[in-house]
């Protein structure tokens, strides 16, 4: 369905007096992503987590959705980025450690990563542990590219983990 709507204008310093006084409310097209988990991961991105990553595919230009999946026993990458995080845990049971501190988990709690902080998720239960990630990467995505992300190198790591960088 096209409805018509011109893409948003872009302002620059100089046109701050063009500022509309009030909202304009544009209708994209899609505005339902149906059974998220069923469309398939994106599999160079789950890869590079090494663990599964499903992108909820929205014309947010804000914030972003995904849902990710940890195995009995395993831990996503230690890795730290410029965006913050809401985790959802939707089911399962673990831990994150989060610039060193060790914050526990289970289905129906939420956790915040911070902005810069090292940080990685870990499944110590017997089943699958979901969760659902609000960021703000958008957000800053489309303010200039700065939404950045870093992996922790290997022997950095166990320093990282117990705080000490």
């Amino acid at each position: 369905m096209n409805t018509g709507v011109d893409a948003p204008v872009k302002y620059e310093s100089k046109d701050f007096d063009k500022t509309p006084p009030t909202p304009h409310v544009r209708i994209p097209d899609r505005l339902h992503h149906p059974a998220v988990e069923s469309a398939g991961r994106h599999d160079d991105y789950s890869a590079q987590r090494k663990h599964p990553v499903f992108f909820v595919d929205l014309p947010s230009h804000s914030i972003s959705m995904t849902i990710g999946w940890l195995d009995s026993g395993q831990s996503s990458n230690m890795h730290r980025h410029t965006y913050e995080t809401v985790l959802y845990v939707l089911e399962g049971e673990g831990h994150s450690t989060i610039q060193g501190r060790k914050v526990e988990w289970k289905a129906g709690d939420a956790l915040y990563i911070p902005v810069w902080a090292w940080h990685r998720h870990t499944n110590t239960g017997g089943g699958t542990a979901r969760y659902l990630a609000c960021e703000n990467a958008p957000l800053l995505q489309n303010l200039g590219g700065v939404a950045l992300r870093e992996e922790a190198q290997k022997g950095h790591e166990a320093a990282v983990e117990e705080g000490n960088v």
